[in-house]
């Protein structure tokens, strides 16, 4: 099986600003970064999976069809801290986040952990269907970090020293029951 885990385009926001399930567009250069894309896509015919938020969905629509739109590739749930700035949320409550972001909440919002949980599920579920037909999956920077910690064996807290930009593709393989990176991902990874 080989899979093509996307991270969105630019999105359409001030920097700052807090976000995760925050529903936003994405920015002018969205054209330039398709296309981009794309030229690390060398698939003509792909099964399509996307986070149904809309920066995720527009990038999916122009990548094929048809997309099945999975919310466990939603990007962390920041709670009543979505589209603040993040030098506005109290101390009393961003540093015990801060402090332990894997098991702690932002408040009314999810866990580092439990977003790996779904994360994982998804995974878990798509190898149990086996397909020869390879499968593009646009996400989001978190998901695709608590995914790739697990397949590359790093614990969550360090899982943010993988560097994912706007727009970047990583090349998998699952082969013998085990996901191997075979490109788009800088190595070693620092920690």
């Amino acid at each position: 099986m080989e899979i093509y885990l996307v991270r969105h385009t630019t999105p359409k926001i001030d920097k700052g600003i807090c976000y995760g399930q925050l529903n936003l567009d994405v920015t002018d250069s969205f054209v330039d970064e398709v296309a981009l894309i794309k030229k690390q896509l060398p698939v003509k015919e792909a099964e399509l999976y996307s986070s149904p938020l809309l920066r995720c969905y527009k990038l999916a629509c122009q990548l094929g069809n048809p997309i099945s739109l999975r919310s466990e590739l939603k990007e962390l749930n920041f709670g009543t801290w979505e589209n603040i700035p993040w030098n506005a949320i109290p101390s009393s409550e961003i540093d015990p986040w801060m402090a332990n972001f894997v098991t702690e909440k932002p408040p009314c919002g999810e866990s580092y952990l439990e977003l790996n949980k779904r994360v994982l599920t998804f995974f878990d579920k798509l190898t149990k269907i086996p397909t020869e037909t390879p499968i593009i999956i646009v996400s989001h920077a978190g998901p695709m970090r608590a995914f790739l910690a697990s397949v590359l064996d790093i614990p969550l807290k360090d899982s943010f020293s993988i560097k994912l930009d706007y727009g970047q593709v990583i090349r998998l393989t699952y082969i013998n029951n085990k996901f191997t990176v075979t490109a788009g991902l800088e190595t070693p990874i620092a920690f």
